[in-house]
């Protein structure tokens, strides 16, 4: 495996499981941090009018998504301290198996070649705090489905995944950056 960017830290996991929650206070600390690329394209997608969304053209989302987090990824691969990315390519390539979809090839090797730091971040779902929304229309079932989804494909590419308590959002924050600190 090509050596991956050490300061650039995935989160990830089944929706609704306090990810985004987690960036927002890490952001408000002062660090640097990339919101998920998914609800980014939703959100231009459903005000354009596009297809490119998960309940229209999942491929053209996936495809969206990868452009955004292809931007995201080399933008931020220069930066001197930790960034926080709400979800990472290879979630692109977990969502599209867990959609039952081929991946492309291309893809697959982008996931494999651009790394991120060797240490993943997996949010558990939490039922207690899984709540749908205009852009979250997955179910809770879905979300444990997603987990896995995720949990496979880190693991499958050689990263190494930290179980991220189910705690209150700043308890949450400081495990995280306690174990980014010790591996930066």
């Amino acid at each position: 495996m090509p050596d991956g960017k050490p300061n650039l830290f995935v989160l990830t996991g089944g929706p609704g499981s306090g990810k985004t929650s987690v960036i927002e206070a890490l952001r408000a600390a002062g660090h640097g941090c990339i919101d998920e690329a998914g609800r980014q394209i939703i959100r231009q997608q459903v005000a354009a009018g596009g297809d490119a969304l998960p309940w229209s053209d999942r491929v053209l989302y996936a495809e969206a998504m990868l452009r955004r987090d292809l931007e995201n990824y080399h933008q931020h691969g220069t930066s001197s301290g930790p960034v926080f990315f709400d979800r990472g390519i290879p979630d692109i390539v977990g969502y599209l198996r867990l959609e039952g979809l081929p991946v492309p090839e291309a893809m697959m090797q982008t996931a494999k070649d651009l790394r991120y730091a060797k240490t993943v971040f997996l949010f558990p779902t939490w039922p207690e705090i899984f709540t749908q929304d205009s852009e979250r229309k997955q179910t809770a079932e879905t979300a444990e489905k997603t987990h896995q989804a995720m949990a496979e494909i880190y693991g499958e590419l050689g990263y190494q995944m930290i179980d991220v308590p189910k705690a209150p959002v700043e308890d949450r924050k400081a495990f995280i950056l306690a174990a980014a600190a010790g591996l930066c």
